[in-house]
């Protein structure tokens, strides 16, 4: 299967206040940069690439992580762009110098 584009948010719930919010969206991020996959950090969502069960399996984990670091859940928003000649981050910025 080619590579996929995903663009996923983690929504930690039920923590005190925005520094373990954000402590919680940190240890997410955090699985994500160990992965070896290609990826991008923005204010609002972070985009992967991969092939599709890596990407998955990156965002469960990513998932795991903020419960462990103290949310009660996880609300997790995926967009998954699949196109079977390949997609990349690089391609879908390529034009803006990114």
């Amino acid at each position: 299967m080619a590579p996929i584009a995903v663009s996923f948010q983690v929504l930690p719930g039920g923590l005190a206040d925005k520094a373990a919010t954000y402590a919680a969206v940190d240890a997410a991020i955090a699985v994500v940069a160990a992965s070896g996959l290609s990826y991008r950090v923005s204010s609002m969502e972070t985009t992967l690439e991969g092939e599709y069960d890596a990407v998955m399996a990156v965002i469960k984990a990513a998932q795991e992580a903020v419960l462990q670091a103290g949310a009660a859940r996880v609300f997790t928003l995926i967009k998954v762009d699949y196109d079977p000649l390949g997609s990349s981050i690089e391609e879908k910025l390529a034009k803006y110098g990114g």
